[in-house]
């Protein structure tokens, strides 16, 4: 019952996309009968009242098959997929896995959503996204335990993230020198940054810099559908190439890697529980500091950056305490992460972004594809290992979670709490540096002069993340060759 509600109310910015659409339609109609029944000076009139209408479509000739007021229908949907990526996954062989598990999932989101069978955005992917995806974090945090024996192997991964970062700021480059995205005029520099904190420390960057640098409303929408239309393609390739990737051992008790749960009498169903009912109640500790925080003027955290720093802290503290908390087995935590990489395809349609912005959708095709190559291509010079470069990839175009995500379903489990640690990291650089000069720039100039100030910003924003980024991973080799 509180999943449905929370499928009810979640909040979603294309929650009423399909029956505004539907009411449009039917009004159209209507008036057009009346039109033709009218005078002929009544129906110029008419018609001019009538034609801002009509570009709200968008291009949309008919409404999705499951319209986005489905909620029943959507959830169905997202489970569906999530169920036959599982499936896949189980009857695949090994050495045959190029479709299965997470690939499947995606697939099948982006496939749908691009028929027009189900919608783009749907109040039932916000609640995923809002309700799932801060509860994947604690969960795989609690059977990482201790996290102070992570620490020691998360400059490799540390590394790996420098390297992606350093990636997609070549990756910026390239694009911005072949798809210069002129017909956006003055906001073309401005996606083109907020694009690259995107695809430097995931998605919750972006919405936050495209507000500090102040883009206009139209090219804000346009480039996130165009950017969820990369993030599905992305993953979908992410997964194809980690497919030949052997899962790791279960019993593997390597340095940071996944500890065997403690033996005791406590059903799996009620360990289960108990891990849910924390998970929620960490989730609710990062509401807590996202809203004190906004309070204070410090809006670039996201939920998901609270959390994982929240369970950490517990984890580092209290860490014998934090390991009862895990679950029986990695069941729900696979579930919840085919179900998010369900709604990764789903938001993710190529049809919407191609009749919005095509030129946005081209840039970052090209910045994204840089960026996996150069890191698949340097990484490789550098003797990473291949899963490793792959879940900091991961990190870097889909955030932290996802990186967890990726490390989850394919079994990786000494990645996960590295991958943390280190994502953490980056989460807070992007958020950071880009907020506070953005927020320096448009409060502590007058305009004329913060207009000048506002394009060496840009170039300033971009400098210091990788001066960090290099600060980074200077700490993290120093550490690794000084233990």
């Amino acid at each position: 019952m509180a999943a449905a509600t929370a499928v009810v109310f979640a909040p979603a910015s294309g929650s009423a996309t399909a029956p505004l659409f539907h009411h449009h339609r039917r009004q159209n109609y209507s008036r057009s009968l009346a039109i033709a029944r009218s005078p002929l000076s009544s129906r110029a009139s008419i018609c001019c009242r009538l034609r801002p209408v009509l570009p709200s479509c968008r291009g949309y000739e008919r409404a999705p098959l499951v319209p986005a007021s489905d909620h029943w229908g959507n959830w169905t949907f997202l489970l569906s997929a999530a169920a036959l990526g599982l499936l896949s996954e189980k009857r695949a062989p090994a050495e045959k896995n190029a479709l299965a598990g997470a690939l499947v999932s995606v697939l099948l989101g982006l496939a749908a959503s691009s028929a027009g069978a189900v919608a783009a955005e749907a109040p039932a992917y916000r609640a995923a996204l809002d309700c799932l995806l801060p509860l994947a974090v604690p969960l795989l945090l609690f059977r990482a335990g201790d996290l102070r024996r992570a620490r020691s192997s998360a400059g490799a991964p540390m590394l790996a993230f420098l390297l992606g970062s350093v990636a997609t700021a070549i990756g910026t480059a390239v694009a911005f020198r072949l798809v210069p995205m002129q017909s956006l005029g003055p906001d073309s520099s401005s996606i083109a940054v907020a694009l690259t904190c995107r695809h430097i420390g995931g998605a919750f960057s972006y919405a936050a810099v495209c507000e500090g640098l102040g883009v206009s409303a139209s090219a804000m929408e346009a480039g996130l559908a165009a950017g969820n239309a990369i993030r599905a393609l992305y993953f979908a390739c992410l997964f194809a190439l980690a497919a030949k990737v052997p899962a790791e051992e279960s019993e593997s008790t390597e340095e940071g890697s996944e500890l065997p749960l403690p033996t005791d009498n406590t059903l799996p169903a009620a360990k289960t529980a108990v891990a849910v009912a924390a998970a929620f109640a960490v989730r609710r500790a990062g509401m807590l500091a996202t809203s004190k925080l906004a309070q204070l003027g410090l809006r670039g955290a996201s939920l998901p950056f609270l959390t994982a720093v929240v369970v950490v802290a517990l984890s580092i503290f209290f860490p014998s305490g934090i390991r009862k908390l895990a679950p029986a087995d990695d069941t729900l935590v696979v579930i919840v992460m085919q179900v998010l990489f369900a709604v990764v395809g789903a938001n993710g349609s190529i049809v919407a972004a191609i009749s919005t912005a095509p030129s946005i959708l081209a840039f970052a095709f090209v910045q994204v594809a840089v960026h996996l190559l150069v890191t698949l291509g340097m990484g490789r010079l550098l003797r990473f290992d291949r899963k490793l470069l792959l879940v900091a990839s991961a990190a870097n175009v889909g955030g932290l979670t996802a990186a967890c995500g990726v490390a989850a379903v394919k079994g990786w489990t000494s990645l996960v709490a590295p991958a943390i640690l280190a994502g953490i990291f980056v989460s807070a650089i992007v958020a950071s540096v880009g907020i506070a000069l953005v927020a320096i720039f448009h409060h502590l100039f007058i305009l004329p002069i913060a207009n000048v100030i506002g394009f060496v910003g840009k170039i300033v924003i971009g400098l210091g993340g990788f001066v960090t980024f290099v600060g980074i991973g200077v700490g993290a080799l120093a550490a690794k060759f000084m233990k």
